[in-house]
């Protein structure tokens, strides 16, 4: 199997985020949710998707934006960790995020008698994303090749093919296990299910990358224990 040739090479695209200012700001926690309600779908996507792309080697007690300032600039730490625990990649869309976004944040408040505000003199600033595919002249066949372009790629090809493609492209498995599993790539549907379920562990990209490599060289020391 470590031979096999898929049909179809695995190209690896890689991508840039381009961020806009939307000029609107938060210096409590109500006036957070009331903006969380209204703002574009790629202002909650930059937040918390993409914090993964901004912090590629970090793994955080507060992996998205909305997380982290109301824990460190409002010094409201029971909602910092309720928001904390959430993982965008969890939900089907950007809509279901928001409104479960939502959710904590209003029955938070409604325990609460006063309503937490800045006090570091921060405020949020809400920004959107979009995200532009960068094509790499990286292919793979093998899954050795795959393995070994893995590990020289750039993070942001690790995110395209890891989380973009799971939320924006409909690819639910993410790009990596679908072309492992597929009949015209190395159709290896044991690791292909082990590096979908990578990207739902909460990972930093780069421990991503790691275990997705640790795995590719498990699959190849034991197809190669075999041969003997």
């Amino acid at each position: 199997m470590a031979d096999r040739r898929a049909e179809h090479l695995f190209r690896f695209v890689s991508c840039m985020e381009l961020r806009e200012a939307l000029g609107k700001r938060a210096l409590d926690e109500q006036r957070l949710l009331e903006i969380i309600e209204e703002a574009p779908v790629d202002s909650i996507y930059y937040h918390t998707h993409s914090y993964y792309l901004r912090h590629p080697y970090a793994q955080r007690l507060f992996p998205n934006d909305f997380a982290t300032w109301v824990a460190l600039h409002a010094q409201d730490r029971v909602l910092g960790e309720k928001l904390g625990i959430l993982d965008p990649f969890a939900f089907e869309g950007i809509e279901q995020l928001r409104t479960e976004i939502v959710t904590i944040v209003t029955d938070h408040l409604r325990r609460l008698g006063t309503v937490p505000r800045c006090l570091t003199g921060e405020p949020f600033e809400f920004v959107r994303s979009h995200v532009i595919d960068v094509p790499l002249e990286v292919t793979a066949a093998t899954l050795r090749e795959f393995r070994d372009a893995l590990t020289g790629i750039e993070v942001g090809a690790v995110y395209n093919h890891l989380c973009e493609a799971r939320l924006r492209k409909g690819h639910l498995r993410g790009d990596f296990a679908f072309w492992i599993a597929a009949e015209d790539g190395l159709r290896m549907a044991e690791l292909a299910g082990q590096v979908e379920h990578v990207g739902h562990c909460g990972l930093s990209l780069e421990a991503m990358r790691g275990r997705i490599i640790d795995l590719c060289d498990r699959a190849l020391a034991g197809e190669n224990s075999a041969e003997r």
